[in-house]
């Protein structure tokens, strides 16, 4: 899963082998005679990987994809592939990483889509739902360093890499001895750059890592009181078009309803706060052993020299999850400095 596909985007690939990707075939994107269930994914070695999550669930579930070619997966290139020298704040707009598969969504050239939930902006397109969240993978970040052990360790003036404003903000609010710098890139070349000695350290969500079999880079797992992690990191969410009975009844079976009442808080929350990739913001947000609904967020100032920190409960229901959302952004509007929602 490490080794990178190179295709053009749009096309589509054939896999017998869930493990093997060396084995897959590639095909038009047309839809052929037989039903054929078209996934629509990034090429990045963890976009795949969560593309062949989706498929093994759905041939699990669903005999008829059990077959040989009755799922094809569609790699897209979208405009955050495609731009990788600059900070994603300066590249402007929402949707850098779906909007070119949001567009084959609609347009019929893939039936589903699988995004990594924090690359979702909080609209969707008209004529494109989102109904499915997968078990969500452990939200934590971890750090990376070959000359640390922990964030604390660090001497001053020592490089982080993280093209992250929540991270670089809730590092600089800790250890603002230490410099943060732009660091992008899919896993495997932010490990490579690290290597490298580019930076002495970074910080990647442990899901990724997990999801990739690449856990033995870790040094340290960061607590949530550490490191708050993005809305929605962690969380896979499956898109498909309204008028899809087809594919909104294979995205009802594989959904998991903890993880998607969650993640809807906290899309709610970061609704409330109408942050832009230009604003550090953090949140999460899970069900407890007592089945409260438990959610905390924060907003930052890039320097991490303001932070304000909120925490709500509440009843673990869909309704429930959408008001204390939009109730935790709007506390912190109310009573934080107006200059960290100057977005």
């Amino acid at each position: 899963m490490q080794q990178q596909l190179r295709m053009q985007k749009g096309s589509c690939f054939r896999s017998t082998a869930p493990q093997r990707m060396s084995v897959s075939r590639r095909c038009s994107v047309q839809v052929s005679a037989q039903k054929v269930v078209r996934i629509g994914t990034r090429g990045s070695p963890l976009a795949l990987a969560q593309a062949y999550l989706t498929r093994d669930l759905l041939k699990a579930n669903f005999p008829d994809l059990a077959g040989e070619g009755a799922i094809e997966i569609c790699i897209i290139k979208t405009t955050g592939d495609k731009i990788l020298n600059q900070p994603l704040a300066d590249i402007g707009g929402k949707g850098l990483f779906t909007k070119e598969i949001d567009d084959a969504l609609l347009g019929h050239k893939v039936d589903i889509a699988v995004h990594s939930m924090k690359d979702v902006p909080t609209y969707l397109p008209e004529g494109t739902v989102l109904p499915c969240n997968l078990p969500r993978e452990d939200a934590r970040d971890v750090f990376i360093s070959p000359v640390a052990k922990s964030l604390a360790e660090l001497p001053a003036g020592a490089i982080v890499g993280s093209a992250s404003l929540r991270r670089q903000a809730q590092i600089l609010a800790k250890y603002p001895h230490l410099k943060v710098e732009n660091f992008r890139g899919n896993v495997q070349t932010r490990i490579r750059k690290l290597q490298e000695g580019s930076c002495s350290a970074t910080l990647l969500a442990l899901a990724g890592l997990k999801r990739l079999d690449m856990t033995e880079h870790i040094t340290a797992t960061l607590s949530m009181e550490e490191m708050l992690p993005a809305v929605s990191q962690g969380a896979i969410g499956i898109a498909c078009r309204s008028d899809d009975p087809d594919s909104l009844a294979l995205l009802a079976k594989l959904n998991h309803e903890e993880t998607r009442i969650a993640i809807v808080c906290e899309r709610s929350f970061l609704t409330a706060l109408d942050g832009s990739c230009r604003t550090p913001i953090a949140g999460f947000c899970h069900k407890t052993e007592s089945g409260e609904l438990h959610f905390r967020g924060l907003v930052a100032t890039v320097d991490g020299s303001q932070i304000m920190h909120v925490v709500k409960t509440g009843p673990f229901t869909e309704a429930d999850a959408v008001r204390i959302g939009k109730e935790a952004g709007a506390h912190l509007k109310a009573t934080g400095p107006k200059e960290l929602f100057m977005y």
